[in-house]
């Protein structure tokens, strides 16, 4: 749905300037950081109806950053889908097993990218208004 907020969290510039701009042109409103302590603290303050996280991040792993806000009342029910370049079918199982919404394979299909974010978004419930 246009007009949603969805946090980006990407350690990589280019794959977070581009997941941005595709986001920003199909209406959506993003938040960005570029590692998981960042983005953490930017879901605690603004609760988007969807985070988008990279898997491989400096510091701290996706993995623990989904634990980090599944332990927080404010963080909690959004949902969060894996933005990852692992594409075999254990990494996907892995994820969902450990409580990402979704997964979605870097590098990114522009066409495809807003419509394949939006599904999830609609599959969620939706907090925020344009």
């Amino acid at each position: 749905m246009a007009g949603a907020l969805i946090l980006i969290v990407e350690d990589n510039p280019r794959n977070l300037k581009l997941v941005r701009d595709v986001l920003g042109f199909a209406g959506y409103r993003t938040l960005e950081a570029q590692n998981a302590e960042d983005g953490i603290g930017l879901a605690d303050r603004h609760v988007p109806d969807l985070i988008l996280m990279d898997v491989q991040l400096p510091g701290m792993d996706g993995d623990e950053a989904l634990r980090r806000l599944r332990e927080r009342a404010s963080t909690r029910d959004i949902p969060v889908v894996a933005l990852t370049a692992f594409a075999m079918k254990n990494d996907r199982d892995r994820l969902l097993a450990e409580g990402f919404h979704g997964y979605l394979v870097k590098p990114i299909s522009v066409p495809n990218f807003a419509a394949q974010v939006g599904q999830f978004i609609h599959a969620g419930a939706i907090k925020s208004e344009p």
